[in-house]
């Protein structure tokens, strides 16, 4: 019966990563692109408003996030081609030997 239990541990954690990563960050991007148009008051705006500082605070925010996830997913990739490994066992991001 622990089999069961294993199978279930490790289905959560895909699912959230799926989610995170599969959704997550194109949700993020979407959420910039609309931010980004909010902040120049441009054609995504329904009256043609004036431009909004938030907006472009707020789209420069999920542009960051989502470089921040791209970077950290390729960073992974190759550290794990040179034999180390993403570790976060600091506040930051460390490449440490496996």
């Amino acid at each position: 019966m622990n089999n069961l239990g294993y199978a279930l541990d490790g289905a959560w954690q895909v699912l959230l990563a799926g989610l995170v990563l599969g959704a997550g960050l194109p949700a993020v991007f979407a959420l910039g692109i609309r931010s980004a148009a909010w902040g120049t008051g441009g054609a995504a705006e329904v009256d043609g408003g004036t431009p909004h500082p938030a907006g472009r605070a707020l789209a420069l925010l999920c542009f960051a996030v989502v470089l921040a996830g791209v970077a950290l997913g390729i960073t992974f990739i190759v550290a794990s081609g040179f034999g180390r490994e993403l570790s976060f066992a600091h506040v930051y991001p460390t490449l440490v030997e496996k």
